[in-house]
């Protein structure tokens, strides 16, 4: 059981709609082109581990002034909005395919995978955003939604009396939560593939 974790997992992109500008007026494309130096300079910060970025910082990085961070934001909220887009957009690309595996276990074998290289690749995204959320109700919602979103990933993995066994449900939503990940990876100091083999192990004797 092993993820095809990324050689670079704070390698990620603003979305290319903000980079590939489809119109060709200069001003516009100044703008855009701006406007995708902001956004990547975030995520740069966020991804060398700079967990809660200024503004000063982000324009810093993105080699425009103060003033046009927040001509093309208008606050940082806004800006940690296009942060949240491309995490989503990794669980969307990870979790597009069906689950692989005739049984229950083989199905959660097969999330437990594609969820440890999703959230190795996004996770100093994910604890910019915890720190954050304190301060951003954008952030905070946002987190709640991908938590329901992932639980609901999860429940399609799994047979109708799993999921109306309370504590069964309850234990593989957090065995299989960023959480436990970010835990096992930065608090026990596990490896990605000792990780992921504590969790399965942890799943298989749920579900036994």
């Amino acid at each position: 059981m092993s993820a095809n974790i990324p050689t670079d997992p704070t390698a990620l992109e603003a979305p290319r709609a903000l980079i590939e500008p489809t119109q060709a007026d200069g001003r516009r494309q100044r703008s855009v082109d701006s406007r995708a130096r902001i956004v990547q300079a975030l995520l740069d910060l966020v991804g060398e581990g700079e967990v809660s970025p200024s503004a000063e910082q982000v324009a810093l990085r993105a080699q425009v002034g103060l003033r046009s961070v927040f001509r093309h934001f208008k606050d940082m909220d806004s800006l940690y909005s296009e942060m949240s887009q491309v995490i989503e957009a990794e669980i969307v690309k990870t979790f597009y395919r069906p689950h692989i595996g005739g049984t229950v276990l083989e199905r959660l074998t097969d999330l437990i995978s594609r969820r440890a290289g999703l959230f190795e690749r996004i996770a100093p995204f994910r604890r910019a955003s915890t720190t954050l959320a304190h301060r951003s109700s954008f952030l905070g919602s946002e987190q709640r939604r991908m938590s329901a979103g992932l639980r609901k990933i999860l429940e399609e993995a799994l047979t109708p009396d799993i999921i109306a066994d309370t504590a069964k449900i309850e234990a593989l939503d957090l065995l299989l939560s960023f959480d436990s990940w970010n835990r096992l990876r930065s608090d026990q100091n596990l490896s990605p593939s000792e990780a992921e083999a504590v969790i399965g192990a942890a799943v298989a004797r749920v579900i036994a």
